[in-house]
């Protein structure tokens, strides 16, 4: 990979961090799409011999359009294509405006459509029996603690796993979260979740804490900050445990929690804050399930909804 391409992506990681306040799983985001350009301009063979500028300087608006074919060849969905060419024409901004470039070859160009595809969502059975986990150990609890707050909060799990102690408010039932784009929102926590919380909380008292995260509420027995790929880890055990024939990841509670207070309360608006999504848009694909619901209350109370 060109020497000058990796400083400039260095570079705009640093602006991404410093600059614009990204979080930390944004910029890698950023960073992995940036670099798969890079593959694909490297790949293609393209070539400058200027001292002062490199091969991304060539890149013109019919490369990005191959490199758009050759992603979609591989399989890659529109959305992922979309987030990337999002990346890219980000990256070529910032060199237009801090290290001379001339065009942006990624303007006006889109990623292909894909299928739209409605999230899946527990049946309210199946998730309060998915989260109501019986047992006393230590593990149970903090699990039970997780599930609970998952469920009960709508947290994504970047969120939930680096969560403090002192973002709980007990006393008024909320718990205060960063999402993204280090947007900090205030959200409900549930009754069952809090005593979750509290019963976890008395056993997280009798671990050593690690000292680079004291505060941190859910922890490892060995007093480390839970990490991501345990939660998941957990959840699939969980999910084979409680008899839940689903494929278990942590969104699939959120978008329960989602459609389940949709259904309830018809507040698209509170269940966007609740969600923190910047636009109504994400969150109105709920409404398309929520519609499925009151289809099948439709066909089964209006005497003229179906033949008999």
């Amino acid at each position: 990979m060109n020497h000058l391409s990796v400083n400039y992506l260095d570079n705009y990681l640093q602006h991404l961090t410093f600059e614009r306040g990204l979080s930390t799983l944004t910029c890698q985001s950023y960073a992995r799409d940036i670099k798969l350009l890079m593959s694909l301009v490297e790949n293609a063979g393209l070539k400058n011999n200027s001292v002062e500028n490199n091969n991304l300087a060539l890149v013109q608006n019919t490369q990005i359009r191959r490199y758009i074919a050759t992603l979609h060849s591989r399989g890659l969905s529109g959305k992922t294509i979309a987030r990337a060419l999002s990346a890219w024409r980000g990256f070529y901004d910032y060199l237009i405006h801090q290290k001379g470039f001339t065009q942006n070859p990624v303007m006006g160009l889109r990623a292909p459509k894909s299928a739209k595809t409605l999230p899946q969502a527990l049946s309210v059975d199946q998730a309060v029996k998915f989260v109501d986990i019986q047992g006393d150990g230590l593990l149970d609890q903090r699990d039970h603690a997780i599930l609970e707050l998952f469920y009960s909060s709508g947290l994504r799990l970047a969120e939930l796993v680096n969560l403090d102690i002192d973002m709980l408010d007990f006393s008024e039932g909320t718990v205060t979260v960063t999402g993204k784009g280090n947007k900090t929102r205030i959200v409900p926590m549930g009754s069952h979740a809090s005593d979750a919380i509290r019963l976890w909380m008395q056993r997280r008292a009798l671990i050593v804490i690690d000292d680079k995260n004291p505060k941190a509420l859910f922890v490892t027995q060995q007093g480390r900050r839970i990490t991501p790929r345990a939660v998941q880890y957990r959840m699939k055990t969980w999910a084979i445990k409680q008899g839940i024939n689903s494929d278990m990841h942590p969104h699939l509670l959120r978008h329960s929690f989602a459609t389940h207070v949709l259904q309830s309360s018809q507040d698209l608006r509170a269940v966007q804050e609740m969600l923190g999504h910047a636009n109504i848009s994400t969150t109105q694909v709920y409404t398309h399930l929520d519609f499925q619901h009151l289809a099948t209350i439709y066909d089964k109370a209006h005497p003229r909804a179906r033949k008999k």
